[in-house]
């Protein structure tokens, strides 16, 4: 592995009080930092912490709603857009995702020129083509250098597939690809995710020597390794640890509402009608009614659901006049003249 390619060196990483708020509650808050250039900052929590969200913050592509933070002198989240430009993501779901149809040299040589297009000076983009094809030739073999990606150990060298590379080999592509902008702080997502005990080391030794090299490193890990600079988002739902143990304690029997809840319903399947409140009296009544009589219970809730009609009872027009007895008088006068 080579060195980092930062131009300019890393930047500085502090935090405040930093938070971020959305519409289901908090992702984190409470988070400080405070991180000199060249740092390995592991930004370390079980899944669904936010931590995530406070590497997209820290990287100004989440704008924050608590709090203070800074990338070198870019305050954030005043200058989120000049902090895009100094830094860059690798290994992030949904954000730098690899195609997997596309060759390692595709993904390379695809980066490389969107990186001229868009960041180069129009003296840049003036030059000779031989010029920018060997410009575009260093940036990639530097980058490649520098993310411990050998093209030529790979099954098929530069033209196999991204679904072909291993879990290792694809992270380490994506962190290649970042490192072709010469970011100044890189982010790298779930960076032990699904690895194994060794391949967890490698990339560490990674990620260290870029931070050596001067680029400063944010990672996101369960657990931090040894000499980096620990950064925790706190208990799940981005609530801090002793918050969220505050919360639990409010619950005098340990148990949480939807638990609550259910047992309250148990215990008053037994109670007796008195006793229910007034939302489950039909069921208490109607089940204690003496001797079985639902009709009489249920009569006396006006919440309760009619019983359904006797499908034998008398409701026919014709059955309803057989009981008249005029109407009796007249079918017999009518019988004693046809006979």
């Amino acid at each position: 592995m080579g060195e980092a390619v930062a131009e300019g060196g890393g930047l500085a990483v502090t935090a405040r009080d930093f938070g971020l708020e959305g519409p289901r509650g908090w992702a984190f808050r409470d988070v400080a930092v405070d991180a000199p250039p060249g740092s390995l900052i592991a930004i370390e929590g079980p899944s669904g912490t936010g931590r995530t969200c406070l590497l997209l913050a820290l990287t100004g592509r989440m704008k924050a709603t608590r709090g203070t933070a800074a990338v070198g002198d870019l305050a954030l989240p005043r200058r989120m857009a000049a902090v895009r430009g100094v830094s860059a993501l690798a290994h992030v779901p949904g954000v730098t995702d690899l195609d997997p149809a596309l060759t390692v040299a595709e993904h390379l040589h695809e980066r490389a020129l969107l990186q001229r297009r868009f960041t180069a000076s129009v003296r840049a983009l003036l030059r000779p083509r031989r010029e920018r094809r060997a410009e575009a030739a260093l940036r990639i073999d530097t980058a490649l250098a520098a993310a411990g990606l050998d093209l030529a150990a790979l099954p098929k060298g530069p033209r196999t597939a991204v679904r072909d590379l291993e879990r290792l080999e694809a992270l380490r592509l994506s962190v290649a690809l970042a490192l072709i902008g010469r970011p100044r702080l890189l982010g790298v997502d779930d960076t032990d995710l699904k690895l194994s005990d060794s391949e967890r080391a490698e990339v560490w030794s990674l990620l260290g020597s870029l931070a050596a090299g001067g680029t400063t490193v944010l990672a996101v890990c369960s657990e931090a390794p040894e000499g980096a600079v620990a950064v925790s988002t706190g208990a799940p739902g981005g609530a801090p640890a002793d918050t969220a143990d505050e919360n639990a304690d409010e619950n005098t029997d340990g148990r949480t509402p939807a638990a609550d809840t259910d047992a309250t319903t148990e215990d008053r399947r037994g109670a007796s009608p008195e006793d229910a409140p007034a939302g489950d009296r039909s069921d208490a009544t109607t089940e204690n009614a003496p001797g079985g009589d639902r009709g009489d219970a249920t009569g006396t809730n006006p919440d309760a659901t009619p019983a359904p009609a006797d499908p034998d009872a008398d409701t026919h027009p014709a059955r309803a006049d057989a009981d008249d007895p005029k109407k009796e008088a007249a079918d017999a006068l009518a019988e004693t003249g046809r006979s």
